[in-house]
C-alpha cells in the first residue's frame, strides 16, 4: 500500500475517514461491504410510528371538518368535541396498527400525567398538521411536559426534577451541540482563549468545534482510563479545579468507549461542583443512555450546572426525524453567571436581545439559546417543526407506557448479541464490561496482538495499526470498514466497532476477518 495514500488518511477526520474506506471497500468485488463504521441503527422501533400514521389520519380527517364543499382544501382542527370524535375514530380504526396505542397514550396522559385530554389531542392534531410556527418557539407546551417526564426517568432522575427542568427541542443532538457552543459564546460566557475540559476519548465533533476560528479555546483533556474500564480516576478529575476551565463537556455513556460513569465519579463530581467549582459549566451528551442498565446522569446529581443533551436517534432509530432536547434547570449556573457580567457587557447584550424582550437582561438563558438559533431577529420562527415534536412526544409516551420494559429489553438484546458475535468470530473470551452499553466496542490491538500471539507482535503491529494500513487492507482486501480510534482521542491502539447498524451474523463475519488478517500479519511478523 503506497505510503503518500496512508499519510494522507492519517490526516483526516474519523467520518472523513469513513468515508474514504467505504471507497475501497466499494470497489469491485464479489463480497458485500460491511461498514460497521456507522453509529445510525439498523433497528427502529414500530408502535409509536404506526401511532403517527393513526394520528395522521385522524388529523386529516379533523382538517376535512372545513371547506366541506372543496375537496382539496382543508382546516384547522377545533378544541371543541375533540375528544368525542377521537373516541369515534379510535372505534373506527380499531383493527388498524397504531390505533390501539393512540388510544392508550390518550388515556395515558388523561389519567396517569393529569392533562387534559381534549388539549393534548388538539396539540397533538394542530402540531400533525404543521399550521402553525412552533408555539412557544422552546416547545409546545404539553409536549414539553410529557417528554421532560420520560427524560428524568431515563436520566436516573425520577420525580425528583419535574417542574424544576425546561427543554428546548432541536434538530437532534448535532443541533444541540452548533446551539449551545453558539449562545454560550454570544451571551460572553465562553469566550475565545478560554479553558474548556473534555472528557476524552469523546465524540470528535467536541475535540473539533473549540479549535474554529470562530472559538478558539483551549482544551484540557480529562482522561478515561482503559485499563479501569474508561473510568475516570481521581487525579484527572481533578483537572477541573483549575477556576480557569470554564465548562467541563462529556458524553455519557461514551463515544467511541460505549461506557457509563459509575456513581463513584457522579458523586465526585458532584463534591467538586458543591464544595469548590459552583461556577462550573457541565455539558452532558446522554444520547446512548437508554441502552445502559441502571444509568444516572451527571444531570441527576448536579442539575444546577448542567446542561443535558439528549437525541431520540439512536433508541428509537430515529437519525432521519432529526429529534433532540436540550434541558436546562430552571435556577442555572449560565444564568447566574450571565448576571455577574460586567455592566458594559449587560448592555452590549441588551442591545442584542432587546428586539424579542421589554426587559432584555431577565431573559433566562434556555430563551436566549431559542432566540441565537435564529440570530435573534428570526426568533418568531425559531422552534423545532411541529410535527417532530408529535413524533417525539409519541416516542416518549410509547417509552413511559412500556411498563415491562419490552422495546429496552429488545433492543440491548440485539446489541448484546452483536457483541458476542463479534468476538466468537475473533476467537478470543468475550471481555467483560460491567459498565458497558455495548452500542460501539473498541477493539484493542494492543491487548489482542499480546492475547493472541505475545508482546513483541503486539508492538510490531502497533505500528501498522497506526499507520492506517491495516484499516485500508481490512477495507480494501476484505471490504470491512471500521474507524480509527485514535481521532476521539483514544490513547490506546485500537478501532471503532458500531454495533448497530448490522446483522448478527456479520458481526460474527467481521471478527473472522480481522482474526485472519491477524494472522497474515503474525506470518510476516515472524518472516522478518
Amino acid at each position: 500500500m503506497e505510503t503518500e495514500e496512508i499519510l494522507n488518511f492519517e490526516e483526516l477526520s474519523p467520518f472523513e475517514v469513513r468515508d474514504f474506506l467505504i471507497k475501497l471497500a466499494s470497489r469491485p468485488s464479489q463480497k458485500m461491504m460491511l461498514n460497521a463504521g456507522r453509529g445510525n441503527p439498523n433497528f427502529l422501533s414500530l408502535i409509536p410510528r404506526y401511532g403517527f400514521s393513526q394520528l395522521g389520519l385522524f388529523a386529516l380527517s379533523e382538517a376535512e371538518r372545513h371547506f366541506g364543499y372543496m375537496e382539496i382544501i382543508g382546516g384547522h382542527s377545533d378544541r371543541k368535541g375533540i375528544e368525542a370524535r377521537f373516541e369515534i375514530f379510535v372505534r373506527n380504526h380499531w383493527d388498524a396498527r397504531g390505533a390501539r396505542f393512540l388510544n392508550a397514550a390518550v388515556s395515558y396522559v388523561k389519567d396517569h400525567l393529569g392533562l387534559d385530554a381534549g388539549d393534548f389531542l388538539h396539540e397533538m392534531v394542530q402540531g400533525y398538521l404543521g399550521c402553525n410556527y412552533p408555539s412557544p418557539p422552546r416547545m409546545l407546551p404539553l409536549s414539553e411536559k410529557i417528554v421532560v417526564r420520560y427524560l428524568l426517568r431515563e436520566m436516573g432522575a425520577g420525580h425528583d426534577l419535574l417542574g424544576e427542568t425546561q427543554l428546548f427541542a432541536v434538530e437532534g443532538g448535532t443541533a444541540a451541540m452548533a446551539y449551545l457552543f453558539e449562545s454560550l459564546q454570544a451571551n460572553k460566557i465562553l469566550n475565545k482563549g478560554d479553558k474548556i475540559a473534555l472528557s476524552v476519548p469523546i465524540f470528535t465533533p467536541y475535540l473539533e468545534i473549540p479549535k474554529l476560528d470562530t472559538y478558539r479555546m483551549e482544551e484540557v483533556e480529562v482522561v478515561a482510563d482503559p485499563e479501569n474500564g474508561y473510568q475516570i480516576s481521581d487525579d484527572e478529575l481533578e483537572k477541573l479545579l483549575d477556576p480557569e476551565v470554564k465548562a467541563f463537556f462529556l458524553v455519557n455513556p461514551g463515544n467511541p468507549t460505549s461506557v457509563k460513569l459509575n456513581n463513584e465519579i457522579l458523586t465526585r463530581i458532584k463534591e467538586i461542583v458543591e464544595t469548590e467549582r459552583q461556577d462550573l459549566i457541565i455539558v452532558t451528551d446522554d444520547v446512548y443512555a437508554t441502552f445502559a442498565d441502571g444509568f444516572k446522569s451527571v444531570y441527576a446529581v448536579c442539575p444546577h450546572n448542567t446542561i443535558l443533551v439528549y437525541s431520540f436517534s439512536k433508541y428509537f432509530g430515529a437519525t432521519g426525524w432529526r429529534l433532540g432536547v436540550i434541558a436546562l434547570h430552571e435556577d442555572n449556573v449560565v444564568d447566574r453567571l450571565i448576571q455577574e457580567l460586567p455592566e458594559n457587557i449587560h448592555k452590549e447584550l441588551e442591545e442584542r436581545y432587546s428586539p424579542i424582550s421589554p426587559d432584555p437582561r431577565e431573559l433566562k438563558f434556555i430563551d436566549r439559546l431559542v432566540a441565537d438559533s435564529r440570530n435573534v431577529a428570526l426568533r418568531h420562527t425559531a422552534g423545532l417543526s411541529t410535527p417532530q415534536q408529535v413524533q417525539m412526544v409519541l416516542f416518549a409516551l410509547y417509552a413511559l407506557m412500556d411498563e415491562e420494559g419490552r422495546y429496552k429489553k429488545a433492543a440491548k438484546r440485539v446489541l448484546r448479541r452483536r457483541y458476542k458475535a463479534l468476538y466468537r468470530g475473533l476467537g478470543i473470551e468475550v471481555p467483560e464490561e460491567p459498565h458497558g452499553v455495548y452500542y460501539y466496542t473498541l477493539i484493542d490491538a494492543e491487548v489482542i496482538g499480546e492475547k493472541l500471539y505475545g508482546r513483541e507482535f503486539a508492538d510490531w503491529f502497533i505500528e501498522r495499526l497506526a499507520s492506517g494500513e491495516f484499516l485500508m487492507r481490512l477495507a480494501k482486501e476484505a471490504q470491512v470498514v471500521l474507524l480509527p480510534a485514535r481521532n476521539f482521542e483514544v490513547k490506546h491502539p485500537s478501532v471503532r466497532v458500531s454495533l448497530a447498524n448490522l446483522r448478527e451474523v456479520d458481526y460474527f463475519k467481521i471478527g473472522q476477518t480481522v482474526r485472519k488478517l491477524l494472522d497474515e500479519y503474525y506470518q510476516e511478523f515472524i518472516a522478518t
